[in-house]
């Protein structure tokens, strides 16, 4: 076997830890916490779907490519909930290691390749990277209003809450999305007060 296929496979046998790093949100059953490779491809489908609601042209593919690629640095240093508390430069440099490490796991085209996908997608300053963490953030929203605030009490987040560190990123990539279900929101949070 050629050492480029090699790397190639052993990239690929790395990827599938990921399908046992768990996550805050519930699978919409409730019966478990929705597994992070679960998660790369529900999102991707999403974009796949709902593409059509990005407020500025994107490419697509590379969206879909970003959205498979984001989450394989919590293979090293784990899910960390976006209604949770963390030091965010810690975080960033444990990601930015772990991506140093997985990506480097594949020849250096697509090494240098994925790795210039994954920093698009962290940066989100171009138009493809905005719309991709717009349906990142968006896909747990939706999961947490399908089971009835799913693992909101949990982390105790306020509506508040919820538009500081999701709606934002939402609306800033697919407005139309975030506007739909801003009245969802509300009826969810009111019913608790």
């Amino acid at each position: 076997m050629s050492d480029r296929l090699s790397q190639q496979i052993a990239f690929l046998t790395e990827a599938d830890k990921l399908k046992s790093v768990y996550r805050a949100t519930k699978v919409l059953d409730g019966h478990r916490h929705e597994d992070s490779g679960s998660h790369s491809w529900h999102i991707a489908l999403y974009a796949l779907i709902l593409g059509e609601h990005a407020n500025r042209d994107i490419n697509i593919d590379r969206v879909i490519r970003m959205l498979l690629i984001h989450d394989l640095v919590e293979i090293d240093v784990g899910d960390s909930p976006i209604h949770g508390d963390h030091d965010i430069a810690a975080m960033e440099a444990a990601e930015s290691a772990a991506a140093d490490r997985i990506f480097g796991l594949l020849p250096a085209d697509q090494a240098t390749e994925l790795r210039a996908l994954w920093d698009e997608f962290e940066a989100a300053e171009t138009d493809d990277a905005v719309f991709a963490k717009s349906i990142d953030r968006v896909q747990p929203v939706i999961g947490n209003l399908e089971t009835d605030g799913g693992t909101w009490p949990e982390y105790n987040v306020t509506r508040e809450q919820l538009e500081d560190r999701v709606g934002w990123k939402v609306a800033k990539g697919a407005p139309a999305i975030w506007d739909h279900l801003k009245a969802r929101i509300a009826a969810w949070f009111d019913g608790r007060a």
